[in-house]
């Protein structure tokens, strides 16, 4: 396969070698395609179709590219059957009205015989800094016809270096002069400077921190645009490993300069990850405090031509204050703001800074110089409006007596006020309050309310708080005593919670309360839908879990002292995670900074540690499953995406991880151990089985990824690896004794097992069955054909099974439930599936008994939860040393919602969908008769829509343009799959394959389809 370096295929191409003036000078507007053609819009039904989703970086129209050599993608939209593009050619100018043949100014690829349309790299010459780039991409169909031109499309480079001075005009990283480390208040920083031109042509915004910021231009506070608007993000710049690497930020200020004869530049500094117990036992932690600081640089082009910076740097221009509102910010805590401490105009020209400090340069870069400063290179986290939560009830409890209420409600010393927002979310809350100067109001979230069961910390109603241990999560506010009233949000933390507690100090109104929902998981690309609504509340369970979780970066869990970058979760759940958004960049943000991680705190340098960033809760001990991280993702992200990009940055990262093993382990070819094993299974499956099935699995995907990008002798290395690790599994695990076959789950140590988890290792266990019929790990089918067998007696388990294992953790639970872990959950029902018995995967879909995952969907979960047994309203709430309520990794089965329920399943062999299945599988409970499934993968939507009524299956399915697919259809006659009247099998373009099972098979091309098929 191409790997989307070469993007002229060999073939000679024009390159037009004049740069682009700076940022642009021309407006953003297509003046002409290439050949002239004007801008077009998706196709309508036969059209010839039209060019679309223009991405540079897999991102639309994005500032602070910092790539030397972007990746360009695009879409064709199309609904006529068998739509493909032969042939490309890319145009990048100055200005939009240079974008066609002839005129493009600084690259013109020439007409490039290729598929591609993912990853295809820029070719021309050098970039500038600071640059805005116009582009666009014209194709050519099956038959050689050029399709109307796609709308022009820009990026805009960053500062083009990672040292922390290139490209920085001078920039330092500046803080407050003499404030001591943890004192009270946030830092305040202004700058307030003359501009010196006339006319502002544009302005962009430079921004980093250590800690968080907030940053304002001219009294406005800088924002990012959302859909036809603008919001805010939360917690810039994220969360790095600070002594590796830093990120900043890039914003067009230009409106908030423009009109101006003075400019402002002012920013509050938050505690963030950088100094807090966040970061405990990181290498950039201090338990003395670490001081915050301020880097940024406004650059401002004025129509004349000319250019001003206004930078961070020490000296008398810029001052700074602690006295202001921000009187405390923790991530794990929470923020107070004393509303009375407020200066009114500080972030605006004309303020008087009289009695502020000065500003000092950090001694960051003194004390890191080998740290690298940054693009950021996807979406920030921000406040999605959207999905804002308002209350659905609120109640006021006198002493342990209640009362329904409604906003606006006035409280009193004593009382507190319960609202419940109806969805468990991950955010910050935005209030506004009416009573007198002084008054201090507290909001307390939490996920779940007290119950009289055990386990709960207070009076029925109340908000449960124990299982955020020592996170103390609250919202203080003290009140100026505005006669209007006044409007508070947080801006320095983050919060987890459906539910808020209210009190308060005085007698204060309350009189409007929103959850404002943030997330870097910005964007869904992928849905699945049932008539079945408690498996549907469980996938909104999954996508809200994600969206609190994908925060910077992906978390265990957003409410308790942890809120940490797991790799066991990340790497488990990172296949549903694309399918649900736009992750790509994301999780290869987040693959930087566990490589970064494997090189500071991973044992012997190697090893990928358990969390990233920082070294909370991180050990070098080996972990199996969590340490895979570093192999597993950027294996889904290649498949998900098509691009291999990911793969060639973390190549010597894995080879290292994969030989450190082979160097502990020698030719015994056993695993490095794995801590946390099958981490919370309800039957336990011993530690060294889990990381010997780890160490196979990695070592397969590294033979696929080493095949993939052009490393042949490599790939052929990690095959006999494989082998050989399956060889000796075998050997150790799978005894054949007087004929029976077992798998010796039992040997060795079970993983930590925290609350009421089993203590002891078993054979035969569900996660090891199941790891091995995923690798093969046996000799013959019949071998295989036993494993399957007792796979399903032992998810059957039923009178006769529990009898003949008098011993088992299963004897205490119902037939047809599940009893896997972290490492088991996401291939439970892909393994079911592919074995035959789709059937018991629907039937542990459809489990409400505990354990399954609709247990915590007839409890009221709004979010999945960290154990299988978080809750009920029988037996309480489960071990509070360990139970979150907001926790993804058991979401991992909504993977097979797409691929084999819905029934949108890649293609190995064709990595992003250019190929891929659609195999839908229906259930056999008869439960759930109608599905949807969608997916935007890079060349268009996926859809596969099912229905079933009186055995009669209907269907219909969208191949998009420029792709493939193999439909895989029940049936019980091949002649009986039909669109309209024709049979499928001599439908135009459609080849039929076989059919077998009761399933035909055809190839697709590209199209929309609507199919009947008879079931008998």
């Amino acid at each position: 396969m191409t790997d989307g370096v070469d993007s002229t295929n060999g073939r000679t191409v024009r390159r037009r070698t004049v740069l682009t003036t700076a940022l642009g000078a021309v407006p953003v507007a297509m003046a002409g395609g290439i050949g002239g053609a004007g801008p077009a819009s998706a196709a309508p039904a036969g059209d010839r179709g039209a060019v679309e989703g223009l991405t540079v970086e897999h991102r639309t129209d994005p500032l602070g590219v910092d790539a030397p050599r972007p990746r360009f993608g695009w879409r064709t939209a199309s609904t006529t059957r068998g739509r493909r593009q032969t042939a490309y050619q890319i145009l990048v100018a100055s200005t939009p009205d240079r974008l066609t043949a002839g005129r493009a100014d600084v690259w013109d690829s020439g007409r490039v015989a290729s598929a591609d349309s993912v990853a295809v790299r820029y070719a021309g010459p050098e970039l500038r800094a600071s640059t805005r780039y116009h582009w666009t991409v014209r194709v050519w169909d099956e038959n050689g016809r050029a399709l109307p031109g796609a709308p022009a499309a820009h990026f805009e480079t960053g500062l083009l270096g990672t040292d922390g001075v290139t490209g920085w005009d001078g920039a330092r990283w500046i803080t407050m002069a003499g404030k001591a480390p943890n004192s009270a208040g946030a830092p305040l920083l202004r700058r307030q400077t003359e501009l010196t031109g006339r006319r502002v042509r544009e302005a962009r915004l430079y921004v980093s921190a250590l800690g968080v910021y907030d940053a304002y231009v001219n009294g406005r506070r800088v924002a990012v645009p959302h859909g036809r608007g603008s919001t805010h993000e939360l917690l810039t710049p994220g969360w790095t490993n600070y002594d590796a690497r830093v990120s900043y930020l890039t914003y067009d200020v230009t409106s908030l300069v423009a009109g101006e004869r003075q400019v402002t530049l002012a920013a509050v500094l938050g505690n963030g990850w950088y100094n807090s117990r966040v970061s405990e036992a990181s290498s950039y932690y201090s338990a003395d405090g670490n001081r915050l600081a301020l880097k940024a640089k406004l650059l401002i082009r004025y129509a004349d031509g000319s250019t001003q910076t206004v930078v961070t740097a020490p000296g008398a221009d810029w001052k700074a204050t602690d006295t202001g509102p921000y009187r405390a910010d923790d991530i794990y805590d929470g923020q107070t703001y004393d509303a009375r401490r407020e200066l009114p105009g500080w972030t605006a020209n004309g303020f008087d800074t009289a009695g502020w400090a000065g500003v000092e340069e950090h001694g960051f870069a003194a004390k890191f110089p080998d740290s690298r400063l940054v693009a950021y290179p996807g979406e920030s986290a921000r406040l999605i409006p959207e999905w804002d939560r308002t209350p659905q009830s609120v109640t006021v409890y006198t002493g342990e007596h209640g009362e329904a209420a409604a906003l606006p409600v006035t409280l009193h010393p004593g009382e507190t006020a319960v609202i419940d927002l109806g969805q468990n979310m991950v955010g910050v809350p935005s209030y506004s309050l009416r009573g007198p100067a002084g008054a201090q109001v507290a909001f307390k979230p939490g996920e779940m309310l007290n119950d009289d069961s055990a386990g709960a910390d207070g009076p029925v109603g109340s908000v449960y708080r124990a299982n955020l241990r020592s996170a103390k999560a609250t919202s203080t506010y003290i009140l100026k005593g505005a006669p209007e009233g006044e409007t508070h949000q947080d801006s320095l933390t983050f919060y987890g919670f459906r539910y808020v507690s209210v009190t308060t100090t005085d007698t204060v109104t309350l009189t409007d309360f929103t959850g404002r929902v943030a997330t870097s998981a910005i964007r869904d690309i992928g849905a699945v839908t049932t008539d079945d609504a408690d498996v549907n509340q469980l996938i909104s369970n999954v996508r809200w879990g994600q969206r609190g979780n994908y925060l910077w970066v992906p978390t265990d869990c957003p409410q308790r002292d942890e809120r940490l970058g797991w790799t066991g979760d990340t790497q488990l759940f990172s296949n549903t995670g694309l399918y649900n958004a736009d992750a790509v960049n994301f999780l290869s943000h987040f693959e930087e900074s566990l490589i970064d991680s494997q090189r500071i705190y991973g044992q012997d340098g190697a090893q990928f540690t358990w969390v990233a960033p920082g070294n909370r809760y991180n050990h070098p001990v080996p972990a199996s499953g969590w340490a895979d991280c570093g192999v597993v993702v950027p294996w889904t992200v290649w498949q998900m995406s098509g691009d291999p990009t990911v793969i060639d940055r973390s190549w010597p990262a894995m080879t290292k991880y994969l030989d450190w093993i082979q160097q502990r382990t020698g030719d015994t070819y056993a695993g490095q151990g794995a801590i946390f094993g099958d981490w919370l299974a309800f039957q336990n499956t011993g530690t060294q089985l889990m990381s010997d099935v780890y160490y196979g699995y990695s070592a397969r995907l590294m033979a696929d990824m080493a095949r993939a990008t052009g490393r042949t002798a490599e790939g052929r290395a990690y095959d006999e690896l494989f082998a050989r690790i399956k060889r000796a599994f075998i050997a150790k695990y799978l005894s054949t004794e007087n004929g029976t076959l077992t798998v010796r789950s039992s040997l060795g140590d079970p993983p930590p097992t925290p609350g009421d988890t089993p203590t002891k290792t078993e054979d035969n266990t569900q996660t090891a069955l199941l790891w091995i019929l995923k690798l093969g790990f046996h000799d013959t089918e019949a071998q295989r054909r036993r494993l399957i067998t007792m796979l399903a007696e032992n998810i059957g388990n039923d009178a006769a099974y529990k009898a003949a294992h008098p011993d088992s953790t299963r004897v205490n639970y119902p037939e047809n439930t599940l009893s896997v872990g972290f490492l088991g959950v996401n291939v439970l029902a892909p393994v079911l599936t592919d074995a035959g018995h789709a059937d018991l995967a629907y039937k542990l879909l459809h489990q409400d008994a505990m354990p399954s995952w609709l247990f915590s969907v007839k409890n009221g979960a709004t979010t999945v939860w960290e154990r299988w047994n978080s809750y009920s309203e029988k037996d309480g709430f489960g071990p509070v040393a360990m139970n979150s309520f907001n926790h993804y990794s058991y979401g991992a089965i909504m993977e097979w919602m797409y691929e084999s329920m819905a029934g949108i399943a890649k293609d190995p062999a064709h990595p992003g969908f250019r190929h891929f299945f659609l195999r839908p599988h229906l259930d056999p409970t008869g439960r759930i008769t109608r599905v949807k499934g969608s997916h935007l993968s890079p060349y268009g939507e996926i859809v596969s829509q099912w229905a079933v009524r009186e055995r009669e299956l209907t269907y219909r399915a969208t191949v998009p343009a420029n792709s493939t697919a193999t439909l895989r259809i029940p049936t019980s006659d091949p002649d009986t799959v039909r669109e309209g009247r024709t049979p499928l099998s001599r439908v135009r373009g459609v080849r039929y394959l076989d059919f077998a099972d009761g399933t035909a098979s055809y190839r697709l091309p590209s199209g929309r389809y609507e199919l009947a098929s008879a079931l008998g």
